[in-house]
């Protein structure tokens, strides 16, 4: 189908820019760790998962980040009557009506009763069959932080403590007080990649551009569409003349340079549209899936992911992880309304993910979980919310412990033990113990938990039990 001029030149920045974002990966690698990787995969049966139970052959994990910072104090609500009452006081306009709330019953209680948020009807039917759990109140931190501390300022806190950028960075890194060089999914991705047996698509694929959690050392993340692989396109493209002309592309690619750059950045190129040809041709010959997805920005992220994984052992792979990314959370004002859409679309596009998972009999294999800046203030500035901390996210998937809440919810009284000013709670969970119980059940030992989570020694959890 014929595309404008000015659509055909941005395609082909987008292409090339994705190509040279291939070559700049950093990180350090225990050579001994990967060896030991290496030993496992040549026997599988002797890899062992958190539970000292063999592990099945695949494992995904799909990180969801919410682009922003989503306001979770309307995601999780108390529903008995002076909690509520005093939820409503803080909240303004921006509250919940308690007639509204879906009950959640989870199997641990600390006492009082919650409700979830009436847009999130596909999690809370997740949560109630017992394939989602909550975590609750997690943040960045550099140690454990209760509010003497911070007030007195006794422990070092995070830098840039509300900042989005720093905080995106610092929960996608998970090493909050270094200066930036790599993702911990991308650590993840580098340990773990010995479990593959073919390294021409990699096993870290994003569907929202390129992204601080998947960049490694060694395994850089490839970029991928709604409607599939990025790929070169020309001006009438569907005649017969685009073949040679992509040959002879990369012909010249693949030519010998005195510069040296020139010839790292043709190799790099033609392995791109190789590995697009690949791919491309590889989900055009699968079958569809039944599942159906919304027709919404994560529906379409999360459908491709679905086929994604619904290829892997075309492609090889037997670990794999994934990157979506829904923006808009940044709601200072105007929050009613845009939240709940929010809301309701990353709920019904979770719902069908799991859907699908089932249909190709991985869910047990797949791990998604939630992501954001941080949470925000549950003192309202009038018709929106600010900048917090801690937060609650959602895990996902067959292996989940679901239907239970983890970690502490916070003590919701504005000035209270856990607020540090307007209801910005300090975090009882860090992100540290949160993505180390993901990489456990992603197959990585204790021994070498270190490796990618560096600071998770200074924390109490290093397994927060909602994974199987």
């Amino acid at each position: 189908m014929p595309r404008n001029r000015a659509f055909q030149s941005s395609t082909r920045r987008q292409f090339i820019g994705q190509c040279c974002a291939a070559v700049g990966s950093m990180g350090v690698l225990s050579t001994l760790a990967q060896m030991r990787l290496m030993g496992a995969v040549a026997s599988p049966g002797s890899v062992l998962g958190a539970t000292g139970q063999a592990q099945s052959d695949f494992r995904a994990l799909v990180c969801l980040f919410l682009n922003g910072g989503n306001d979770t104090n309307n995601v999780i609500v108390p529903r008995d009557t002076s909690d509520y009452q005093a939820y409503a006081w803080a909240r303004g306009g921006l509250a919940v009506s308690r007639d509204d709330l879906l009950e959640l019953n989870p199997v641990n209680s600390d006492g009082r009763a919650w409700g979830m948020h009436p847009s999130l009807a596909s999690v809370r039917e997740l949560f109630v069959g017992g394939q989602m759990a909550v975590l609750a109140n997690v943040g960045t931190l550099l140690h454990p932080t209760t509010k003497a501390q911070y007030e007195a300022g006794s422990v070092p806190l995070p830098p840039q403590l509300f900042s989005h950028s720093d905080q995106s960075v610092q929960w996608q890194s998970s090493v909050a007080d270094q200066a930036f060089q790599t993702g911990w999914g991308g650590r993840l991705a580098d340990l773990t990649n010995a479990f593959n047996e073919n390294n021409q698509i990699s096993m870290n694929i994003t569907l929202d551009g390129k992204n601080s959690f998947q960049v490694g050392r060694d395994v850089v993340q490839y970029a991928v569409g709604t409607e599939g692989p990025v790929s070169l396109w020309w001006h009438d493209g569907d005649d017969d003349s685009v073949a040679p002309r992509i040959s002879a592309l990369r012909d010249v690619q693949t030519q010998e340079h005195a510069n040296l750059m020139r010839t790292a950045f043709g190799q790099v190129t033609d392995n791109a549209l190789a590995s697009s040809e690949l791919l491309g041709g590889i989900l055009d010959a699968a079958d569809p899936l039944a599942a159906t997805f919304p027709d919404t920005e994560l529906g379409g992220q999360l459908a491709m992911i679905a086929r994604l994984i619904g290829v892997r052992e075309q492609l090889g792979l037997r670990r794999q992880i994934f990157f979506a990314r829904l923006g808009g959370w940044d709601l200072h004002d105007s929050q009613i309304g845009a939240h709940e859409t929010l809301l309701a679309e990353l709920s019904d596009a979770m719902k069908a993910f799991y859907d699908a998972t089932t249909e190709m009999g991985v869910a047990n294999d797949v791990t998604t979980f939630t992501a954001s800046d941080f949470g925000r203030t549950m003192v309202t500035n009038g018709d929106g919310s600010d900048h917090g901390w801690g937060s609650h996210h959602f895990i996902m998937g067959g292996a989940v412990q679901g239907g239970q809440f983890y970690g502490a919810m916070p003590d919701l009284a504005v000035g209270g033990p856990d607020d540090t000013d307007h209801g910005r709670w300090i975090p009882t969970v860090s992100v540290d113990e949160y993505n180390a119980t993901l990489a456990r059940w992603f197959g990585v030992s204790d021994t070498d938990m270190p490796l990618i989570l560096p600071n998770i020694g200074r924390f109490a959890q290093p397994d927060l039990g909602f994974m199987g």
